[in-house]
């Protein structure tokens, strides 16, 4: 009887056991398994927290693995130096244009790159912590713009029939008094610089860099200015075909190195969690169980859930060179984020994605890094900075480079 009921208990564990494995197996089996196919180096996660400065994060990274790729030096260069110079800049130009250019935080890669090119750079602790200078551990600019936009915008809508240059001292000593002044000189690792001298102490060329777009209202193989408000400086972007500009990336990241990446993180499939998948939802809205009446009726956030719930089974578009024409002409695609592509990977399912370093801390499911699909790269990409070097031979010949 004993030997019964040891046996009744094995049998009850056991199946239990199973039931909790299949109960697993069943909630898990749609969340991604990644496998890394290829992961370039990359500097620690950086929080832009309340700051539009995704633009100075995302290609300072870009420059930090440039820089550890060619040098095998780990830097953390300052952001807010960039800041500090980028919007006195961006509020000469809404000046000059009496508002017609826009003023914000935003900004693009092509920023970092002047800002490196003409006022240099320093490193983090040459300048105050973001955020210290008003008592906060990270940036926070709510009140910094409160307090700049309308001056800017005062002097740029001026009537007056002619304007003095004071305006500039005093947005000076906003800029310096949120973001700290940028220092003329400093010491790094017991070795005095300006900023200029030590942006050339860093192993870059910078005309190895250059801008990339895809869209076909400019002929491609030709260089225009992407149409955006933050892409204020008016740099040129080399249009080519969207397959072409995928080459572009994957070789990059194959050959070793990094792609500052522009572009929208506002669809449904660029979750807060560490994923970038360009819904189908047509398709999505099936295999969730619902029709088409019934999907009206769901809240935004209802119908996210549910397209969220699909994991790696979500189904995904496959971007065309007119949808993304057609998404930049409506404004579904905007020009919203920049962040780090520096590696490949796979799912489970086979689907191939971009490892892509965020600025948002180590927030989400893999610590501040995004899994996004070739498929909504492709799609979604607005622009992104590369080295020359990391694009094909033949594309760069047909880009006259």
């Amino acid at each position: 009887m004993r030997h019964l009921i040891i046996i009744g208990l094995l049998a009850i564990i056991a199946t239990g056991a199973k039931a909790q494995e299949e109960n697993k197996d069943s909630v898990d089996k749609k969340k991604p398994v990644f496998t890394t196919v290829k992961e370039n180096p990359i500097t620690s996660i950086k929080d832009q927290n309340r700051s539009g400065t995704c633009w100075a994060y995302s290609t300072l990274s870009y420059f930090e693995s440039e820089i550890l790729k060619k040098t095998g030096k780990t830097y953390d260069l300052c952001e807010m130096f960039v800041a500090n110079h980028t919007y006195m800049d961006r509020a000469i130009k809404s000046v000059r244009m009496h508002g017609d250019v826009s003023f914000s935080q935003g900004g693009s890669a092509y920023d970092v790159l002047y800002c490196l090119q003409n006022y240099g750079i320093c490193p983090e602790d040459a300048m105050p912590l973001p955020g210290t200078l008003y008592g906060d551990t990270l940036a926070n600019f709510d009140e910094f713009f409160d307090a700049m936009t309308p001056y800017v915008e005062a002097v740029a809508k001026s009537k007056a029939k002619k304007i003095s240059g004071a305006w500039k001292t005093g947005l000076q000593g906003i800029l310096d008094g949120y973001l700290g002044k940028c220092p003329e000189t400093f010491t790094y690792e017991g070795v005095s610089y300006t900023p200029m001298t030590f942006v050339n102490s860093l192993g870059l060329d910078l005309d190895d860099y250059v801008s990339i777009t895809s869209y076909n209202h400019y002929p491609f193989w030709s260089q225009f200015v992407v149409e955006v408000e933050d892409n204020w400086r008016w740099p040129l972007s080399y249009n080519v075909p969207m397959e072409d500009m995928m080459r572009i990336i994957d070789n990059a990241v194959n050959e070793g190195y990094t792609v500052a990446w522009g572009g929208d993180v506002t669809e449904d499939g660029f979750t807060r969690n560490g994923l970038g998948i360009a819904y189908d939802v047509k398709k999505a809205r099936s295999m969730a169980g619902t029709d088409a009446d019934r999907w009206f009726k769901l809240s935004a956030t209802e119908k996210k859930t549910k397209l969220d719930s699909l994991g790696v089974d979500a189904p995904e578009i496959i971007p065309t060179q007119e949808m993304r024409q057609e998404a930049y002409d409506n404004w579904e695609t905007t020009d919203d984020h920049g962040m780090l592509i520096y590696g490949i990977a796979t799912d489970q399912n086979g689907r191939e994605y971009y490892m892509v370093k965020n600025s948002w801390g180590e927030y989400g499911e893999y610590k501040g890094i995004w899994y996004m699909s070739k498929n909504y790269v492709a799609y979604k990409t607005m622009d992104l900075l590369v080295n020359k070097n990391a694009i094909p031979k033949d594309i760069r010949k047909k880009m006259g480079i």
